[in-house]
């Protein structure tokens, strides 16, 4: 059994599906996913996400600002602690991170809102979810300073060098793979999936973006979780079963709350 430890059901154009995003998470089910993290990125959009997923009891949610979303939604301390002390759904931070390729322009911001996530993650004993791309030092930096290797989190779709997954690892991150894996173009990436130790590795969809192949093109959704632990599962020589187990059991032990 599959879990997508990273999507955005909020995000999911569901006029094809009846407008029901009931449809799109029973085809996943059917596919053999149990479980799923539905990831925020804006506290502005927090409780509407929290009421697209209310019914879905297999769905558990993350209250964060996303890099590129730091002027709208500014970091909230007061907010974030609200939002996991009301509902045991809320498994982790995030995501958060440093995004210097869209919004270079706000870098003091994003790094202040980067801190303030792994700070407050240390505190509650929650894991961070991260999000990096053209800020590989900084990020690892911020990380460094600020992060706890007893709740730490995850580098969540990553597409970074081996050397950034490793230093990860080393502070205690999990790291995610999505359907990028998948994409032909994606040979060096395929190459750190292989290096990455099975406890220290997660799947996920980060659905409705990245469709893996055969999808590619297509909106994500979660049931595309199969074809990312089947890429894995070639990659690393071993079964499907054993990665939809193995990425089970590190999701659980990280996301604790979701245990």
């Amino acid at each position: 059994m599959y879990i997508d430890s990273h999507c955005h059901l909020d995000r999911l154009d569901l006029s094809k599906h009846d407008n029901s995003l009931s449809n799109i998470l029973d085809d996943a089910r059917g596919r053999g996913v149990h479980k799923m993290l539905c990831v925020g990125i804006d506290l502005n959009l927090y409780p509407g996400m929290l009421e697209a997923i209310a019914d879905q009891k297999d769905v558990y949610a993350s209250v964060g600002v996303h890099p590129c979303h730091v002027v709208e939604s500014p970091w909230d301390e007061a907010f974030v602690r609200q939002a996991v002390a009301s509902n045991d759904r809320v498994v982790a931070l995030g995501e958060t991170g440093l995004d210097f390729y869209y919004t270079a322009d706000t870098k003091e911001q994003q790094v202040e809102s980067f801190a303030n996530h792994l700070q407050l993650g240390s505190e509650l004993d929650l894991p961070v979810i991260i999000h990096t791309r053209d800020a590989r030092e900084e990020t690892l930096r911020v990380m460094a300073e600020h992060s706890d290797p007893n709740s730490a989190g995850v580098m969540h779709c990553f597409t970074e060098t081996h050397e950034m997954a490793m230093r990860s690892i080393e502070m205690g991150f999990m790291v995610s793979f999505s359907g990028i894996i998948t994409f032909k173009n994606a040979a060096d990436l395929r190459e750190v999936v292989k290096a990455v130790p099975m406890e220290s590795l997660l799947i996920e969809t980060d659905s409705p973006y990245l469709a893996p192949i055969p999808y590619r093109g297509k909106p994500n959704q979660p049931g595309y979780v199969a074809e990312v632990a089947a890429c894995v599962a070639e990659l690393k020589g071993i079964s499907v079963e054993e990665v939809a187990e193995r990425t089970a059991d590190n999701f659980h032990r990280l996301f604790k709350r979701a245990g």
